[in-house]
């Protein structure tokens, strides 16, 4: 059985016939995951905790089980207005909400398309029950 010609590392030239080098992937990935925990602390920083545990001890409850006859207990500070890096509105009280887990994934996945949902979400927006373009200025509508 043929075997794969050898490649050598971008970074360290030695020659391997894998998919990612042996040698620096474990080194990648450590830097890649410190580089994506530096771009997350600075936003949910020694304030942004203390914050958090303000609003949840002044809302225990989630707020959206408590407007469906529910009762169970907030983990997640929710931003009811995506704060997009707007850092007054990061912190902005008035913008907080407690919510459970469950109810602040369901959230997010309906806001930003999460769960692999991206283009359901941009379809259930810009298209009507029956498929036809809601915008009036869309070519099919004319």
């Amino acid at each position: 059985m043929p075997l794969k010609p050898l490649r050598p590392c971008g970074r360290c030239k030695q020659l391997h016939n894998q998919k990612r080098c042996p040698i620096c992937e474990p080194e990648r990935r450590k830097q890649s995951a410190s580089r994506r925990e530096q771009e997350h602390l600075h936003l949910y920083s020694t304030d942004w905790k203390k914050l958090r545990l303000m609003i949840l001890m002044e809302q225990p409850l989630c707020v959206e089980c408590k407007s469906h006859g529910r009762l169970t207990p907030a983990s997640v500070i929710d931003h009811v207005t995506p704060h997009k890096g707007d850092m007054a509105l990061f912190y902005d009280r008035s913008n907080l909400q407690s919510l459970c887990t469950s109810c602040h994934s369901a959230k997010t996945a309906r806001e930003d398309g999460g769960f692999g949902n991206t283009e359901s979400v941009k379809a259930s927006k810009s298209c009507s029950v029956d498929g036809l373009p809601i915008d009036s200025r869309h070519h099919w509508n004319r």
